[in-house]
């Protein structure tokens, strides 16, 4: 199984560095390992070279172009699958072996899941529990899963049908051919959630859940203006075409932005966003995700 191992980066060197040594030490090594460098103005480039790492670098068009780049260099090189992550997380040792064992020529899709590197107990991105139609669930007295324990209480030979993408998350490339790439438009954020679905219409999507990747918590990283128009815009984008009770979802699209911004950034940088100064953003991310205006527009 000829794989390709896809890292994008955007000015966390020290990251990547650690990253890429991290994958140098899989028990199962990767025929060959890529960087996709979108404009990076540290030290990324000279460090990269030093270690003597295949990168290319282009300009920055979001996380979304960089998967596209990683992807398309997988299929014009013949790659069987691509591995991919960002930069601020790192595999353990055994994972692309284990997610190798449970790879198939029906799987879209098999992915690590993603622990907190100081408590590996519990997930960086919690596990949506899912109705028998495999869609999210919306209302119960448990909506997330926070722990593996619990997610390997109730799954089925260490596999969940969901997965958190470009993680940890290796694809195959004759998924990549039948349905197409990562769409550039999203940009920012929402390509991971596209590409899952569209992954769905080929095969199995999935996570292993004895392949770990490694990752800081997040839930305490600020949102600034950017985030949070392409947060909504693309969350808006995204429920109208996969999920079901759209409007619903679209609200609570809404409270968690509030939510997390607030606990994040404080009242003061919440009130800019409804009222002030930064409320363009904000609106403008309503109105342009109800209408489906994918693509980065934030400057229009």
């Amino acid at each position: 199984m000829k794989v390709l191992t896809v890292v994008v980066t955007h000015n966390r060197s020290e990251l990547l560095e650690r990253c890429l040594d991290a994958i140098n030490l899989q028990s199962d090594p990767t025929q060959d390992l890529l960087v996709i460098n979108n404009g990076s103005t540290d030290d990324t480039e000279e460090m990269l070279s030093k270690k003597n790492v295949w990168f290319i670098t282009q300009e920055n068009v979001g996380s979304a172009g960089g998967w596209h780049t990683g992807l398309q260099i997988g299929l014009e090189k013949r790659y069987d699958a691509c591995w991919l992550m960002d930069d601020d997380g790192y595999p353990h040792e055994q994972a692309l072996k284990n997610l190798k064992l449970n790879f198939n020529q029906d799987t879209a899709c098999i992915s690590s899941v993603v622990l907190k590197e100081d408590k590996n107990s519990e997930f960086v991105f919690p596990f949506p529990v899912l109705s028998k139609n495999t869609m999210p669930k919306l209302f119960g007295l448990q909506r997330k899963i926070y722990t593996l324990q619990k997610l390997q209480d109730i799954s089925k030979n260490q596999i969940y049908p969901f997965a958190h993408l470009f993680n940890g998350a290796l694809i195959s490339m004759n998924a990549v051919k039948r349905i197409g790439n990562v769409n550039k438009d999203f940009y920012l954020m929402g390509d991971e959630v596209d590409f899952f679905y569209r992954l769905k219409n080929y095969g199995l999507v999935a996570s292993s859940l004895n392949a770990y990747h490694f990752h800081p918590d997040v839930s305490k990283r600020q949102f600034n203006n950017y985030k949070i128009y392409f947060y909504i815009k693309n969350s808006f984008i995204i429920n109208s075409r996969y999920y079901n009770a759209v409007f619903l979802r679209n609200i609570l699209v809404i409270v968690a932005i509030i939510s997390r911004v607030t606990s994040r950034n404080g009242l003061k940088y919440l009130f800019s966003i409804l009222f002030g100064s930064n409320s363009k953003y904000f609106y403008k991310a309503i109105y342009r995700g109800l209408n489906k205006r994918i693509g980065n527009d934030i400057n229009v």
